[in-house]
């Protein structure tokens, strides 16, 4: 997908769920994303965790660029990652769509780098932030990136419960989007789920990443079906929309 358009023309209808997989049969990755992109999922969230800048490990560049053959979803990749600038090129060749980096991985020299290395290459650019990070942090930036992903639980692990207080970051993000007339995309992850995305979608997230909450079930296209309901009829219920 190249950066023709604005991230939020491309993905409206909003809001839209992004599929996270980390919880998902990593076994059966290529039916899982055909199975997905089947019931009707736009994006797919790839969680790439080195060990190090998060305690756990998942998969890299080669899986996204074998994945990509069997799928049109958009990639939404969340580098969990240290050092993001030395392997960002690979992420994007094997066919990253959004590519999102954290704010806490990077000088603010390098996450310019980053931002521009990126939109070169002619694709999405975000930025996420960890619970304990300020959002205030990051306002600086927000003219230049495509979205921002909001961390509502601590990363490097599926299945977590929402961190309540982190909601009011998304409050926040969307005030001065408004206030700035910016165009970014607000996105959310962790511990989402039937009863939290209520609250994620109407503080202002344009963009929940459900995964646990869908992949626990057996019937998982059945729950991802739910999912885009839900977000289809809080589309229609919130006026910002």
């Amino acid at each position: 997908m190249k950066n023709n358009k604005n991230l939020k023309k491309i993905l409206s209808p909003l809001p839209t769920i992004s599929v996270s997989l980390l919880n998902s049969d990593l076994a059966n990755l290529k039916q899982t994303v055909e199975l997905v992109e089947r019931a009707g999922v736009r994006l797919i969230h790839l969680d790439i965790m080195d060990g190090h800048f998060v305690p756990n490990l998942t998969f890299g560049a080669p899986v996204i660029k074998c994945l990509r053959k069997y799928s049109g979803c958009i990639f939404d990749v969340h580098l969990m990652i240290e050092n993001p600038q030395k392997s960002i090129s690979n992420y994007i060749e094997a066919g990253g769509d959004i590519i999102v980096v954290h704010f806490e991985s990077v000088s603010r020299k390098q996450l310019l780098k980053i931002v521009s290395l990126v939109k070169k290459f002619g694709r999405f650019v975000g930025i996420s932030i960890k619970p304990k990070t300020d959002v205030e942090k990051i306002f600086k930036y927000l003219p230049l990136v495509d979205l921002v992903l909001v961390m509502t639980v601590e990363p490097g692990f599926g299945g977590q419960k929402m961190l309540n207080n982190c909601v009011s970051k998304i409050k926040i993000l969307n005030k001065y989007r408004e206030e700035n007339k910016l165009e970014f995309l607000i996105s959310a992850d962790g511990g989402i789920n039937e009863g939290t995305i209520v609250e994620i979608i109407n503080s202002g997230c344009d963009v929940p990443v459900v995964g646990n909450a869908i992949f626990s079930d057996k019937n998982f296209t059945k729950k991802i079906r739910f999912f885009n309901s839900l977000t289809k009829k809080l589309k229609f219920d919130n006026k910002k929309y």
